[in-house]
C-alpha cells in the first residue's frame, strides 16, 4: 500500500555504492528512523497486516531492535530480543544457518509464554537466512509466529526461499 507518506519514508533510505564492498549498494535506513513521521508510517505498514494477530514482537539482532522496540511501544505488547550468539546471559534456545561466507547462530531469551504469537520484525530482507532462522527459533521457544515483516526487501537476492511469506513496506 503506497501512500504519500510511504512515498515520502522510501526516499528517505539512503544509497551507498561500494559498501561493504565493491559492487554492493548499501541501503542505510538511518534518515528514515530519524524522522518521526517517516517512522511512523512505516511501522503502521509494518504492522497492518497482522493488526490482532501478534501478542510479542521480535526484533533481530541489531535494527530489527530498533523496529520491535518502537513496535512494541505503539501496540502496547512485548519485544523479543533476537541476538547474535554470546550476547545473551541465558539463552534459551539457540539456532544456526548458513551464510554466504560461513554460518552464524542467534539465540533468544526465555520469556515466551507458551503459545505466545509473535510478529518478527527486521531492516532489510536478502537472503533470507537470518530471517528463517529466526522464525526457526521462535517455535524452538514454544510460540507461533504470527508473520514476518521487514522494511526493504532486496528482491534479487530471494530471501522468501528462505523466509517464506514476508510483509515488506519497500522493494529494491
Amino acid at each position: 500500500m503506497t501512500t504519500p507518506e510511504l512515498a515520502r519514508a522510501e526516499s528517505l533510505i539512503a544509497v551507498t555504492p561500494d559498501y561493504p564492498e565493491p559492487g554492493v549498494l548499501f541501503r542505510d535506513i538511518s534518515p528514515l528512523l530519524a524522522d518521526g513521521a517517516a517512522m511512523r508510517a512505516v511501522a503502521d505498514e509494518l504492522i497492518r497486516p497482522f493488526a490482532g494477530s501478534f501478542d510479542m514482537v521480535g526484533g533481530i539482532e541489531a535494527r530489527g531492535f530498533l523496529l520491535a522496540g518502537y513496535i512494541s511501544a505503539l501496540t502496547g505488547v512485548g519485544m523479543l530480543p533476537i541476538r547474535k550468539a554470546g550476547k545473551l546471559p541465558r539463552p534459551a534456545a539457540a539456532v544456526s544457518y548458513a551464510l554466504e561466507y560461513g554460518t552464524a547462530t542467534i539465540e533468544g531469551p526465555d520469556v515466551l509464554a507458551p503459545g505466545a504469537r509473535v510478529l518478527l520484525l527486521d531492516d532489510v530482507l536478502a537472503t533470507g537466512g537470518t530471517l528463517s532462522a529466526a522464525q526457526e527459533l521462535v517455535r524452538d521457544l514454544g510460540a507461533v509466529v504470527a508473520g514476518s515483516a521487514v522494511i526493504l526487501e532486496l528482491e534479487g537476492l530471494g530471501g522468501r526461499a528462505h523466509a517464506g511469506e514476508v510483509h515488506t513496506v519497500f522493494t529494491a
